[in-house]
């Protein structure tokens, strides 16, 4: 059995994800003055950002424990990844602000780190509910 086929797929996805999402949550709580200098983002945005990663991490690492997570609390997940995921595009692209080369790929790793999380998460739902 492959990893990607594993019953434990889903539950790894989500614990992943709570993990990243929980240290950069921190990360931009606790640095959020040092990261708007080399960013060009407005420490305000990191500080509400971070602070709105911290319960979420928390809400994804217990699905991740979950012997079976519920099927609508991952769809949860996947969908305000998906936000997130264009909400940085957004920010980006609509010129809210004006990052530094640092700032534009810090908010692009993460929202390609978001988006892989919300796809892994996508794909075990999916095989879960086929074994099922």
């Amino acid at each position: 059995m492959s990893f990607m086929t594993s019953p434990r797929f889903l539950r790894r996805a989500l614990l992943a994800d709570a993990v990243v999402s929980g240290a950069t949550g921190l990360l931009m709580v606790a640095a959020a003055a040092p990261l708007a200098g080399l960013t060009g983002l407005p420490e305000a945005l990191f500080r509400w950002a971070g602070a709105s990663l911290l319960p979420f991490a928390a809400l994804v690492a217990w699905l991740g424990t979950r012997e079976k997570p519920a099927r609508g609390a991952v769809l949860a997940v996947v969908v305000t990844n998906a936000l997130w995921v264009v909400d940085s595009v957004l920010l980006l692209a609509l010129g809210w602000f004006e990052p530094t080369a640092l700032g534009y790929a810090f908010v692009a790793a993460q929202a390609l780190a978001v988006a892989l999380f919300a796809e892994a998460q996508a794909i075990g739902l999916r095989r879960a509910q086929a074994a099922a």
